[in-house]
Order: C-alpha cells, then sequence, then structure tokens
C-alpha cells in the first residue's frame, strides 16, 4: 500500500516542530550540538523551530498523510549552497551566527555545524538538497522515510536532478545508499565528535 504525501503549510508548523524534536532527540549530531539531556531538552526544540521556518520560507516540507513523518528540502541553482539570498540562508557563516545569537549564543556548535557543513556541500551543480527527515519514533522501521524520500526522487530522476543531504548516523547512512545515494568525498569528522557522511545521487534515467 502506498504512502499519501502532502505539503505542509504554516498551519503544519508546531507539528513538524516536534517530529524533528522527537527523532533527533538522541541522533548523535543533535547529542553533539547540545550535550547532557536536560540541556538538550530544553534547547534542540528551538532549533528545529528555526530550521522549520527557514525551510517554509524557502523550500518545501513533504508529511505522510497521517502526520507521522516529515522531508524537509531546499532547492540549490547551480553554485549556491542553500536555498537562501546571501548572506539569509543557513549554509553561510551569516546564517549560523544568527542562530546561535536567537537560540543559545554561548554555544558555538550551532554556529559551526553549519560552517562545517556549508565546507562539504557541492556547488556547480543544481540539486536538491534533503536537510532533514524526521519519523516519529513509534513508527520508525515502517518505511515512511524511505517513502518521502522515494517521492522526490522520482521527480528527480523526471528532471534530471541531483540530490545530496548529510547522513547523521550510521544507520541513515546505509538506508540512503540503498535509495543510490553514494558517500561524496569521505565522512565529516566533527571535533570531538561523531562523524557525517556527505552523500549524493545523480538522477537515473
Amino acid at each position: 500500500m502506498g504512502v499519501a504525501i502532502r505539503t505542509a503549510d504554516e498551519g503544519d508548523r508546531e507539528l513538524v516542530v516536534g517530529l524533528l524534536d522527537a527523532a533527533f532527540q538522541s541522533d548523535p549530531v543533535s547529542s553533539w550540538i547540545f550535550p547532557g539531556t536536560e540541556y538538550r531538552r530544553r534547547t534542540h526544540p528551538e532549533l528545529m523551530a528555526a530550521f522549520t521556518e527557514i525551510v517554509l520560507d524557502e523550500g518545501r516540507i513533504d508529511l505522510t498523510e497521517d502526520d507521522s513523518a516529515c522531508a524537509l528540502w531546499l532547492s540549490v541553482p547551480a553554485g549556491q549552497h542553500d536555498g537562501g539570498d546571501e548572506g539569509e540562508g543557513p549554509g553561510d557563516d551569516g546564517g549560523f551566527a544568527q542562530l546561535r545569537e536567537a537560540i543559545d549564543p554561548g554555544n558555538e556548535r550551532i554556529e559551526l555545524i553549519g560552517r562545517l557543513t556549508a565546507e562539504v556541500h557541492p556547488a556547480g551543480r543544481a540539486h536538491e538538497y534533503l536537510w532533514m527527515i524526521a519519523v516519529t519514533p513509534e513508527r520508525q522501521g515502517e518505511g515512511l522515510g524511505t517513502a518521502l524520500v522515494r517521492h522526490v526522487l522520482d521527480r528527480c530522476d523526471r528532471e534530471g536532478l541531483a540530490a545530496y543531504l548529510e547522513a547523521s548516523n550510521a544507520r541513515s547512512r546505509d538506508l540512503y545508499q540503498r535509495l543510490g545515494f553514494e558517500v561524496a568525498g569521505g565522512p565529516l569528522d566533527l571535533p570531538d565528535g561523531p562523524q557525517m557522511w556527505p552523500m549524493w545521487r545523480d538522477p537515473r534515467p
């Protein structure tokens, strides 16, 4: 049975933030950005809310019809790292510096993660950027995330567009490899933290 997918709008903001927060509370990268369970529980939702705001404004958020999973996408033109204007998008120093100031000025890792991922983000070719994907914990393993990704990859294949993402753990890396992504240029080692895997997928005929 297929998975029905719809496009989120402003009325879905709290739903998306809740999905992202629940799915990434124990993620290795989120745990590195916000070390300590109580600290992460307090502060992590604010970063997820900021990410949701950016993608609602500049990209597209897909939701399963039952509201159990979401995927955040940005369309990146050739030669541009993110979906925003110069100095405003998440993939540049200015954008993440603003996020750090708004969310937790003393936490340099909020800004650092943006700089490091921007440095490895491919430029020169238009692509769809899967920024984040989240499935509510009790529904993980049912193929909902795969359905959300395939929904966009099918369009990429029809339109001859590449796709890009950064996997934040080995389990998701392996899933994306099964969907045709390949690790691009080796892993990204976060300082005193986990690895991320930049991954690229060329369109298929």
